[in-house]
């Protein structure tokens, strides 16, 4: 390397970096580990860590403590799931198509309903698919959404209907933080196609 960029060693190499500010010390750096003595150390490290295994998590906002199935590792592995972001190309995607297919059969036989969408990109986009099907199939215009609706997804639903203006916002009770259901007796009618809450709450 010295001889292809034209210098004959190390110290001529850093010869323009003035005396007076070069470190001349010993680094203090132990020596190389081994993999098993790495891998020790790192575990006792990360043992320091407190994490939702051992306390309880109240986290929310969507950051929900849940539990993975260990099969998904093993699944996410396989080049037919993970490779295709979306089946544009049915025959590498067979995988993914499969699993697809398989979701919307079980939501359907446990829902009782003919059909079952499935893929939809996050909680945002499904709330708005699905205040958009509750007036498309009821033929009324009135959607009820409860203040207690993550606020992002309140953006989404905006976005896809930002001129209807028969888009209610229900406020909900500060103290319990839930929906107020007698504002919602009030707030529903003949012509209300859907009301819009969520499980478990958005604390606001």
């Amino acid at each position: 390397m010295l001889d292809v960029i034209g210098v004959q060693s190390i110290d001529e190499l850093f010869s323009d970096i003035p005396e007076k500010v070069r470190f001349k010390g010993a680094y203090n750096i132990k020596e190389a580990a081994s993999e098993t003595a790495l891998v020790r150390e790192l575990s006792r490290l990360a043992a320091k860590n407190k994490d939702t295994v051992s306390y309880a998590s109240f986290l929310g906002a969507g950051v929900y403590d849940h539990y993975q199935p260990v099969i998904v590792d093993h699944v996410i592995s396989r080049s037919e799931f993970y490779t295709a972001y979306t089946p544009y190309q049915p025959e590498i995607s067979q995988g993914e198509l499969q699993a697809i297919f398989e979701f919307q059969t079980m939501i359907a036989e446990l829902t009782g309903m003919d059909l079952a969408n499935s893929s939809m990109y996050d909680g945002g986009t499904a709330l708005a698919e699905a205040a958009m099907l509750a007036a498309g199939h009821t033929k009324k215009k009135k959607k009820v959404v409860s203040e207690t609706v993550h606020p992002e997804s309140r953006a989404v639903l905006k976005t896809y209907t930002p001129k209807d203006k028969t888009l209610k916002l229900l406020k909900c009770l500060r103290k319990k933080r839930q929906t107020d259901l007698a504002a919602l007796e009030k707030t529903v009618c003949d012509d209300t196609a859907a009301v819009l809450v969520q499980y478990p709450n958005f604390l606001v």
